[in-house]
């Protein structure tokens, strides 16, 4: 019986020890180690939090040769309570677009050209709010999608009929949201 009871034991610590989740706590101190505070926030409102991230504008050359006057992005993931106990499947990026005139109403693909062949990341649920210029490109990406996209910095990408790159610190973005995302 002693056998019996100390193997059941032995396998509950095992299952508990691989039971991989972050805390709250865990997951501040981790934006704070990666110097990401001012880019990355993480909010609680009493049933769940939400990890979000913003980038600073794309070029301004980049930007006027699409015909907007501005770009940049927000990310995003959910979970229930205060503890991040699996990585989210999917995060939910949105390209933020000021334009005086609606520019992807029609075209919203978001595409890349890498050296392996094209990678399609699809067409974004579009809404815009024509009172204050804005258009917005929403996305959920996959964790493998946005790896293939932090993996490859420097490559053009395709937004409807405009080209852009993402700069150093917005790759640094979506790496930081990948790592914060990652429960291991």
């Amino acid at each position: 019986m002693k056998r019996v009871i100390f193997i059941i034991a032995i396998g509950s610590l095992l299952a508990v020890g691989s039971f991989a989740q972050k805390t709250n706590d865990a997951i501040a101190k981790q934006i704070k180690q990666l110097k990401m505070e001012k880019t990355v926030t993480l909010s609680f409102d009493g049933n769940s939090s939400k990890v979000m991230a913003s980038s600073d504008n794309f070029s301004e050359s980049e930007a006027k040769a699409a015909g907007i006057q501005a770009m940049n992005f927000g990310m995003a993931f959910f979970y229930a309570g205060k503890d991040l106990t699996a990585s989210p499947e999917t995060i939910n990026l949105t390209f933020w677009v000021m334009s005086k005139k609606p520019k992807f109403a029609a075209a919203h693909a978001w595409s890349y050209d890498f050296a392996d062949g094209k990678f399609d990341l699809g067409d974004a649920v579009y809404a815009a709010k024509p009172g204050q210029n804005m258009e917005y490109l929403n996305f959920k990406l996959t964790r493998k999608d946005l790896t293939r996209v932090t993996t490859n910095p420097t490559a053009k990408f395709h937004l409807g009929g405009a080209d852009f790159t993402f700069t150093t610190a917005q790759i640094n973005t979506l790496k930081a949201m990948l790592d914060i995302s990652d429960v291991r």
